[in-house]
């Protein structure tokens, strides 16, 4: 005998249903409503409250196909709120991740307006460059550091999107690409597959100055999970989770070694690199 559907139960269904369909209308709409405020540099109003890490990643990959004829093709990847202290800040328990694109990429010395973006904000950050695939199966800060051909001096330029009224959380700040905007590239520095530059990498100490000299904050590679090999790790991982992997060539952020601190007109803003290298190493980056 064929079992019957109570009726409420029925309705129930239908509910679930059309609200799951409903939210994922929601989330593609979304994507094209920001990167629409991204690329016009308006600030944007809050998501919705209840919003998840899975739903904002669906909102992000919208958001990154409307970018990417602006930006061009994909070079890498970032990993934001590396520090466990931001992640409590942001309501999270992991990094999140960001797409880095071709014209995102700027040399060190460019000159560039201070209203670049929506919110624009800097900070002194780290590149690492993939130089093998092997670091796709890399377990441990040794093996990853086997699959790196160089770290290069950075300053991240992100854009937090939102209008400043807007309560910042780990959804919001997934689906705006983890807040990638632009970002001023150093020289690279050659790093051995050594234990040695392992530690270097944890014990290397940054500091941002302006044009005058003045510190403006900084910190040390251990800020970011203890070593930024690890952020690779993550980065190699959460990747992989979703079937797709790193190759020869690309450039993976790491996360920020100073506080994000807002552009001023005028300004020269330096991060020095010092332990990194053999001798101390820099990238500057001047705002109109």
């Amino acid at each position: 005998m064929k079992k019957k559907i109570h009726p409420f139960r029925l309705t129930l269904l239908a509910l679930l249903l059309v609200a799951a369909l409903c939210h994922q209308a929601f989330a593609a709409g979304e994507g094209a409503k920001l990167a629409d405020y991204y690329l016009k540099k308006q600030p944007a109003p809050a998501l919705a409250s209840d919003l998840t890490l899975a739903q904002a990643m669906k909102i992000q990959t919208d958001f990154n196909k409307a970018i990417q004829p602006t930006f061009g093709k994909v070079v890498g990847y970032k990993a934001g709120l590396t520090n466990p202290n931001v992640q409590k800040a942001f309501g999270v328990a992991a990094p999140v991740r960001g797409t880095l694109m071709e014209k995102m990429i700027l040399k060190s010395g460019t000159a560039i307006e201070a209203n670049f973006g929506a919110r624009p904000l800097y900070e002194g950050d780290l590149i690492l460059r993939v130089g093998s695939d092997a670091l796709n199966s890399a377990k441990t800060p040794m093996e990853a550091l086997g699959g790196i051909d160089a770290a290069i001096p950075f300053i991240e330029l992100p854009d937090l999107v939102f209008d400043a009224q807007v309560k910042l959380d780990g959804p919001h700040l997934l689906a705006i690409n983890a807040g990638a905007r632009l970002g001023v590239l150093g020289e690279p520095v050659r790093l051995p597959a050594t234990e040695e530059s392992v530690k270097r990498l944890a014990d290397m100490q940054t500091d941002v100055v302006d044009q005058t000299g003045a510190r403006l904050g900084g910190g040390k590679g251990s800020d970011v999970l203890e070593n930024p090999l690890n952020a690779v790790l993550w980065l190699a991982a959460s990747l992989r989770a979703e079937g797709k992997s790193l190759k020869d060539g690309d450039l993976l952020s790491l996360g920020s070694f100073s506080a994000l601190l807002p552009p001023q007109a005028g300004s020269t803003v330096t991060v020095r690199y010092t332990g990194l290298g053999f001798a101390p190493v820099e990238v500057s980056v001047r705002f109109e």
